[in-house]
């Protein structure tokens, strides 16, 4: 029987269906938008979860489904009609002693996406705000990540060496002879430099990642490859957007004016620190800022389909929206953060920018270490703010940063709710323990929901995971 508990908790906090949990009534029948979700679903990283019987109007409670059976063979039908067929599983599940059913929808296999409607030929993603039939050029998205992203080794048609930035260009060369004496830095001629370290294609023109990286304005043969930012007032507001701008340049220009915005535009708060320092702040902290720009930056798309999509920063009033085109490559959402790993889209590009700075703060725009993520999660937290919301869509990454109090941020906060995530929560203690120890402790064998319900309680800063010293994650109880 599957255990609800820990999703319940997670759409009653939310306020509705969050990106990968669905909630339909199907109190008269299978919904008519039930191909869209199973073919999101499909092309969603991680797949989701469906939950019919249940009524989002009235917070969630159950309502009496006509023909269970009747119900689950329509959803097994609904899912064969796709190619390649969704892989769902179909369980029951009680909830105030009425049933209902759960579909876990698996994710389509990279090499065969985009799952599509057989009959139609419709694609469907998944995104943080609901459901949306694919363009063609995320389609197309779809079919360049079945292999490994080689687009940033690509020569620029009509490029040349005189399209860098020569300051860049020093810099790079200077911090790649200084940090890697005995492996790029060896090479003493500096075209041989330029050429090994994936600056300079063999035909002599930049390639994407040195153009982005070191030209002096990469804009000039990729107009959207910028940063567009904007703060957006309330509905109904006279003026709809204040300081609208379209950041350009390198990498290292457009993070180092996108932190300037951030500094002209957020508002200030007042931090006293445990000495008793008092201080100015922004409204969300500058680290965790930088984090997700330089991360964006680095990590976006670079393919054909992208082409025509900035990096897209919205400041609203309860909360920040960065959204980048190309998901995750590697890794997923779940061990974002939480396992150190670095798994690059654009490996010339990140490799190029650990050699350049930031003008002004002198900080290096990445360190591949895969530090970025503990440091927006630990950046936040000092300023008591909700953890960041990742949402991987595989051909879009959205980071959502929200306000305290706000409907949404609730769920990282308050006391833990139900029986299983009160015995898993008791099973801690403040000596970090492996998965299999939790659940050994708390007499649970459904790893995939004591999974589920960790990850909720280190929302609600009532648990804190770590990594091991072998790699493996592991879970203690907060500190009081």
């Amino acid at each position: 029987m599957y255990d609800l508990t820990a999703t319940l908790a997670e759409i009653r906090a939310a306020g509705g269906d969050t990106a990968a949990v669905e909630v339909k009534s199907a109190a008269g029948g299978l919904p008519q938008t039930l191909p869209s979700t199973l073919g999101a679903f499909a092309n969603r990283p991680g797949g989701g979860v469906l939950i019919l019987g249940l009524d989002e109007a009235t917070g969630f409670k159950p309502v009496t489904l006509k023909n269970v059976q009747t119900l689950k063979q329509g959803l097994e039908n609904q899912a064969r009609s796709f190619t390649p067929p969704v892989q769902v599983t179909i369980e029951d599940a009680i909830v105030d002693g009425v049933a209902v059913i759960v579909a876990t929808v698996r994710e389509c296999p990279v090499d065969q996406k985009p799952c599509q409607k057989t009959s139609t030929g419709q694609v469907w993603v998944r995104g943080y705000d609901g459901d949306h039939e694919a363009s063609a050029l995320e389609r197309q998205a779809f079919l360049v990540n079945r292999t490994h992203p080689r687009v940033d080794r690509d020569p620029v048609a009509g490029t040349r060496v005189d399209d860098l930035d020569p300051a860049l260009r020093d810099e790079w060369m200077a911090s790649v002879r200084a940090n890697e004496p005995t492996g790029l830095g060896r090479f003493t001629n500096d075209d041989e430099i330029l050429r090994r370290g994936g600056v300079v294609a063999a035909s002599g023109e930049l390639t994407m990642a040195g153009l982005l990286a070191l030209g002096a304005y990469p804009q000039q043969f990729f107009p959207r490859y910028e940063i567009a930012i904007a703060k957006l007032n309330p509905p109904g507001s006279p003026v709809r957007a204040i300081d609208a701008r379209a950041l350009t340049g390198p990498i290292t220009s457009m993070l180092a004016e996108a932190m300037k915005w951030f500094r002209a535009n957020l508002a200030p708060t007042i931090v006293t620190d445990p000495n008793g320092t008092v201080r100015n702040d922004a409204e969300y902290p500058l680290a965790a800022l930088r984090e997700i720009v330089s991360n964006a930056l680095v990590h976006r798309d670079l393919g054909d389909w992208a082409r025509g999509f900035a990096t897209d920063i919205r400041v609203l009033p309860d909360r920040m929206i960065t959204t980048n085109p190309g998901g995750l490559f590697g890794v997923s959402v779940d061990r974002l953060g939480t396992v150190p790993i670095s798994s690059p889209r654009n490996d010339v590009l990140l490799a190029i920018c650990r050699h350049v700075t930031e003008p002004g703060s002198g900080g290096r725009v990445v360190e591949g270490l895969a530090t970025g993520i503990p440091t927006v999660t630990a950046a936040l937290a000092d300023a008591d703010l909700p953890p960041a919301q990742y949402i991987d869509e595989g051909i879009r990454f959205t980071v959502v940063l929200r306000k305290p109090g706000t409907k949404a941020a609730a769920k990282t906060t308050g006391r833990v709710q139900g029986p299983a995530a009160k015995a898993i929560l008791a099973a801690l203690t403040t000596t970090p323990v492996l998965v299999t120890e939790v659940m050994r402790l708390a007499s649970k064998s459904d790893e995939h929901s004591v999974r589920r319900i960790l990850r909720t309680l280190e929302e609600r800063r009532l648990a804190v995971s770590a990594t091991d010293a072998t790699g493996l994650l592991t879970y203690r109880r907060a500190d009081d």
